[in-house]
């Protein structure tokens, strides 16, 4: 396993059309590192560079410590696993896992050895004399995934693997990936546009939008302390709510007669803002330091274990993420509280988060 470092990675295309604005990550040797965000914002750009299948405009990739710009993708030791499987069909999981090794002229009862071991890892060992037809879409992804420990990589990079798959799977898939990481300890480079993946799967997150790195952080800074305003209105499910708001003397205007006091990190801003609350940080019952804000209800979106509440709170619309015993009809006044220790707020201008 080994380190990856990005220094102000830059692609363009005929010198024109930027699509990666000089990257900077470093990736720790053993660390799952996952790009996340919305479609077209460069992240499996970003990953083809690191694999060499897409090449460098301006700046440096460096694996192991070693800059490899020019290196084939062959050279840089590094195992990829694709949304699409590319699984041989006319061959057995065996001869895919092995087929890698067999290029390399690797003796033939070290590959045995190798693709047995990645088998059992990944419990598809019983069916190795299968071809992919004859498998599930998990199951074709694991003897992706094998085929590609087989290798032993420095690094592993995973562009979508999960995406073909249903949600029952997806969520299966995840967790054996996470068992994957923990036990073979190696470095994981992993894209995806869903956020849930990127919050259970990571060691660290790399937000990207329009070819930009929005923040680089552990997923509990990433949540609780964005950087951007990108980046806390696309985490969480629901999203944080994020109100226009005027501020002034260290009270935010959101309209409709409510004001709400800000903290003392936060009070200094003046002006046109934005302020942010996560869903969850809205609740009925009050605790000590609380605001109380007034509020109606518009809408109800039970979920079983919990509910969903659309509130009218001044001139906006939040959403509260509620008990299942929450029954309150739309129309309903009541008051929601919160600590304004949860309370964000952002530059509408730049997006960067104010403190």
């Amino acid at each position: 396993m080994a380190a990856v470092e990005l220094r102000q990675v830059v692609k363009s295309y005929d010198g024109k059309n930027t699509v990666i604005h000089g990257i900077d990550l470093d990736i720790r040797q053993g660390e799952f590192c996952v790009f996340v965000g919305p479609s077209g914002c460069g992240k499996s750009t970003l990953l083809r560079m690191i694999a060499g299948l897409e090449s460098i405009s301006a700046g440096e990739v460096r694996i192991g410590g070693q800059v490899v710009n020019d290196k084939p993708p062959r050279s840089r030791d590094i195992a990829m696993v694709f949304q699409d499987y590319a699984l041989y069909p006319h061959k057995t999981l065996y001869d895919n896992m092995a087929f890698g090794l067999q290029l390399r002229k690797t003796p033939e009862d070290e590959i045995k050895r190798r693709v047995m071991d990645a088998a059992r890892l990944l419990r598809i060992d019983h069916m190795l004399d299968r071809r992919p037809a004859a498998l599930s879409g998990g199951q074709r992804q694991r003897v992706a995934i094998g085929r590609a420990i087989v290798r032993q990589p420095e690094v592993f990079l995973f562009d979508e693997p999960l995406s073909n798959l249903d949600a029952q799977l997806r969520h299966e898939m995840r967790t054996e990936i996470k068992r994957l990481h923990q036990r073979l300890g190696a470095t994981m480079i992993y894209v995806t546009h869903d956020q849930v993946e990127a919050m259970t799967l990571a060691d660290r997150i790399a937000v990207l939008s329009a070819g930009r790195k929005m923040q680089y952080d552990t997923p509990d800074a990433i949540y609780n302390r964005p950087a951007a305003l990108f980046v806390a209105g696309f985490t969480g499910a629901p999203p944080m709510n994020l109100v226009n708001a005027t501020v002034t003397d260290g009270v935010a205007d959101v309209g409709g007669g409510v004001r709400v006091p800000l903290p003392p990190r936060l009070a200094p801003r003046g002006g046109a803002s934005m302020l942010g609350v996560r869903p969850e940080n809205l609740r009925l019952a009050p605790e000590a330091g609380d605001i109380a804000l007034p509020a109606t209800v518009s809408l109800l979106e039970p979920l079983g274990a919990e509910t969903l509440v659309t509130l009218k709170v001044g001139g906006a619309e939040v959403i509260a993420r509620l008990s299942a015993s929450f029954h309150e009809a739309p129309g309903t006044p009541l008051q929601v509280h919160v600590n304004p220790a949860h309370l964000h707020l952002f530059d509408p201008q730049s997006g960067a988060a104010l403190a």
